[in-house]
């Protein structure tokens, strides 16, 4: 079923953007004039882009049992981030992307898969028979939420929580299209975060969309959604929004709320879903091209217990992490305090007592090229 709505949908997006093209004429000095019939063809392009990180982190609780998030769960330890490289081929119509990731961090990303492949972030094929029209087929990053994998591209070095819980990455088949201040993305794949469905599981399919509004060049709007059926027979809808404002040239904020609502399957029906949900504001301040300061502020509710189940009643957390970015050239140093807040006794203390706060500091090295 989901294979026809998306087929039909791409029908509907092609007819409605669809453009007439005209052939290109060339006047020469003199008084002959000469119908150019072929575009002038462009030379294949190879860029190699990539960075590496690391980092040290303190959780003022002297334990690891505070770390909720992805890719920062050490305490009192000096630890790798990832090493990676991007090799990307375009033509003038059809380009490739081999995107790949070494460490823990990647790792975590790839997590569905084992040995060598999990150095995978992205690896697709994309073709653009038309300029408002591109095809891509392989695995890429997903587009939902404000924060990225690579560290070099977040403005905090830790993650939040609703980048923690994820979609991290989709395979399939996706078709973008724009027009204007709007563009629209249709894609079918598999379960979320999949690249090979577990055994049996190979017809449970996930459908994936996006709607953009640029406005104008300082704001921008991205309305997500994935929607599907887990290997664990689950069914997923989540819903997600992004923001992003420039209010001038040293200041910027990021909005992300998303919403997941799950229904699990009891062995004879779909049960009552249940949700998890959470908002995050991000205030970016450069005040000298050298210097960055963002401060997340994020709001995750999981009441139902689907994501943090330490406490059997389900969680609320308010987490508060103040981040400097000093750089130069392709290399920045990430200083950064986080704060946690939870209604429940979702943390633990000095002593490993229940606690309902939890405070860590970090610094980070980030190199990009």
């Amino acid at each position: 079923m989901l294979q026809k709505i998306f087929v039909a949908a791409i029908s509907l997006l092609s007819c409605h953007f669809a453009t007439a093209q005209v052939a290109a004429i060339n006047t020469s000095a003199t008084d002959t004039t000469t119908v150019v019939t072929e575009q002038e063809k462009k030379e294949p392009v190879l860029t190699i882009t990539g960075s590496v990180d690391a980092y040290y982190k303190y959780d003022f609780a002297n334990t690891k049992a505070n770390s909720f998030t992805s890719f920062t769960q050490a305490h009192n330890s000096f630890s790798l981030g990832m090493a990676s490289v991007k090799f990307e081929h375009k033509g003038d119509k059809v380009g490739a992307v081999a995107d790949l990731g070494f460490g823990q961090r990647a790792k975590d990303f790839s997590y569905t898969d084992n040995g060598i492949t999990q150095a995978v972030k992205q690896l697709y094929v994309s073709y653009s028979p038309a300029d408002w029209l591109k095809f891509t087929l392989g695995t890429w990053a997903t587009h939902v939420g404000y924060e990225l994998l690579d560290p070099q591209l977040n403005r905090n070095y830790s993650m939040s929580y609703m980048f923690t819980n994820g979609p991290f990455s989709h395979t399939g088949l996706k078709a973008e299209v724009t027009k204007g201040k709007h563009g629209a993305m249709l894609g079918i794949a598999n379960a979320t975060d999949f690249r090979i469905p577990p055994d049996g599981q190979i017809n449970k399919k996930f459908l994936i969309g996006q709607y953009t509004f640029a406005p104008n060049d300082k704001i921008k709007f991205y309305l997500n959604y994935v929607g599907g059926k887990n290997p664990d027979t689950s069914t997923v809808n989540q819903f997600d929004a992004v923001i992003t404002a420039k209010i001038s040239d040293k200041f910027n904020i990021g909005y992300n709320g998303t919403i997941n609502s799950t229904r699990f399957w009891d062995g004879a029906k779909n049960i009552e879903s249940q949700s998890w949900w959470g908002n995050a504001l991000y205030l970016n301040l450069d005040p000298k091209p050298w210097l960055g300061l963002t401060l997340r502020s994020e709001y995750f509710s999981d009441k139902n217990n689907l994501k943090i189940t330490v406490n059997p009643g389900g969680c609320n957390i308010f987490a508060t992490t103040l981040s400097a970015s000093f750089k130069t050239g392709g290399f920045i140093f990430i200083p950064e305090f986080r704060l946690d807040n939870s209604n429940k006794e979702t943390f633990v203390d000095k002593d490993g007592a229940p606690n309902k706060a939890a405070a860590s500091f970090l610094f980070a090295t980030i190199y990009s090229f």
